[in-house]
């Protein structure tokens, strides 16, 4: 008798493991600004093929189905789920949200962009537009002083009111991806442009497909709690079951090694 259940049971409890972290760490972010939930997709391991379909079982015919015997499984990896979270209204000028698809562009340390759906900004003692951890918003925009109000239109242009007349600051721009599912996740709430999401395109709030900027408004993270514990029951009563494998497998090795 193998332990080859033993080692399968094994591959659940590390994917389910795996899977619990993917949700701890959505109910953890649960409050975070723009942050998209994670979900855990598994796959097969390889199959060990004992005999295979369509093979002759007898001199004059073949088996229909066959026998496959199944190794475990794995995390395949995680897909981030990007449906839009509730828009709440928060009446500072400089909070803006994302209404639709598209992402913020801010420009990080050592030059490397970055790309957020977390809109909450402020101005910089230069007046420059940046995020609250010192980012640049790219472009940048910068709002002179004295300026006694800012207004983002919905395409993103910003405009500001100085010595009672108003004037364009800029346009705050939207970056689209062929392939945003690709956008590798990093911290601080950004996105890495990948090989997989293909490269940024910058237009036009509003346009080709891109969200609105709506201003005075943050998009809450789309993580529904309710959501996350039934699966987090689900994930621990998997765990469970694998956990009973091991040891019933156990309890059948432990029978033949004493009774046979």
């Amino acid at each position: 008798m193998t332990t080859a259940a033993m080692h399968i049971a094994r591959t659940g409890l590390d994917a389910q493991d795996t899977r619990m972290r993917v949700i701890s760490n959505n109910l953890a972010n649960v409050n975070t600004t723009g942050f998209k939930r994670d979900r855990a997709a598994f796959e097969t391991l390889s199959y060990q093929v004992v005999t295979a379909a369509g093979a002759n079982s007898t001199a004059e015919t073949r088996y229909a189905t066959g026998l496959n015997l199944g190794t475990g499984v794995r995390v395949q990896g995680t897909a981030r789920i990007d449906t839009q979270g509730s828009m709440n209204q928060t009446g500072n000028s400089l909070d803006l949200a994302l209404d639709g698809d598209g992402y913020f562009q801010v420009q990080l340390p050592g030059g490397q962009l970055g790309y957020t759906r977390a809109g909450n900004f402020s101005r910089s003692p230069e007046g420059t537009l940046i995020t609250s951890e010192g980012y640049q918003v790219m472009p940048g925009i910068t709002v002179p002083e004295g300026a006694t109000q800012i207004t983002i239109g919905g395409d993103g242009t910003v405009s500001a009111t100085v010595g009672g007349q108003t004037s364009q600051l800029g346009q705050i721009q939207v970056a689209s991806f062929p392939n945003a599912a690709g956008l590798q996740s990093g911290g601080d709430n950004y996105l890495m442009e990948t090989v997989a999401s293909g490269a940024a395109n910058l237009g036009v709030a509003g346009q080709d497909g891109r969200g609105q900027v709506r201003q005075g408004m943050l998009e809450a993270s789309n993580v529904n709690v309710v959501e996350e514990l039934v699966d987090m029951i689900e994930t621990q009563r998997a765990y469970e079951v694998n956990s009973k494998m091991i040891s019933a497998t156990d309890d059948m090795l432990k029978y033949v090694n004493q009774n046979l």
